[in-house]
């Protein structure tokens, strides 16, 4: 391997960096959804919409005592912010969640377009000294000028190579995202659903017992 980057010319160290980049947020948002996972509890979820649809909100607060699910943060800052406007304060609590979600994507995109390019830049400059050899030695020195050839071969290669393996991981963390945000829309549509529905019955018949 060291051979094969020594040969690949000066452009393999910038490579080299952006190999580091993508591996360290691959690794870092592999940690974040791994906890995430360990975190979710879709029955708890489901308890708690229970709970509001009785519209008992102290019984809600018990509840989740201890919880880390995103989506249990996002509703309970709704029912906390109910009689101001829940809508807006779940909006909020979503978009800081999904920030944490969407943290070093760009980074990764980033790698994903700039490491072909760099590969190609170091694909031109291989050509060029190829072609210098040539003009200034002719044909006598074919190694020369396959040298060059070489080198524009493996920088290409392994920008290419960077880019690859790369955006497999990115549209995984991607639809992931995709998902969660689906998950956060459906139940906070369902809460917002239920506190119109309790607030309207409360206004008709009176506050609802728990």
């Amino acid at each position: 391997m060291i051979s094969f980057f020594m040969k690949g010319g000066p452009v393999m160290y910038p490579l080299l960096i952006c190999s580091i980049l993508a591996v360290t947020v691959i690794i870092d948002r592999f940690i974040f959804w791994a906890r995430e996972d360990i975190r979710r509890n879709a029955h708890l979820v489901d308890e708690v919409m229970e709970l509001c649809r009785k519209g008992d909100w102290d019984g809600v607060k018990e509840k989740v005592q201890g919880s880390r699910d995103y989506v249990i943060r996002i509703l309970v800052t709704g029912i906390v912010h109910r009689d101001f406007s829940m809508l807006k304060a779940m909006e909020s609590a979503a978009a800081e969640e999904v920030k944490q979600m969407r943290r070093h994507m760009a980074v990764l995109d980033t790698m994903i377009t700039v490491a072909p390019l760099m590969g190609i830049f170091g694909t031109v400059i291989g050509i060029i000294t190829s072609f210098e050899l040539l003009g200034a030695g002719g044909i006598e020195d074919p190694q020369a000028v396959t040298g060059g050839i070489a080198q524009a071969l493996i920088t290409t290669a392994a920008g290419l190579g960077i880019a690859i393996l790369s955006v497999f991981p990115y549209n995984y963390f991607n639809s992931r995202v995709e998902n969660a945000v689906l998950s956060i829309e459906k139940y906070a549509t369902s809460l917002e659903i239920v506190f119109e529905k309790i607030s309207s019955v409360s206004k008709t018949q009176g506050p609802l017992k728990p």
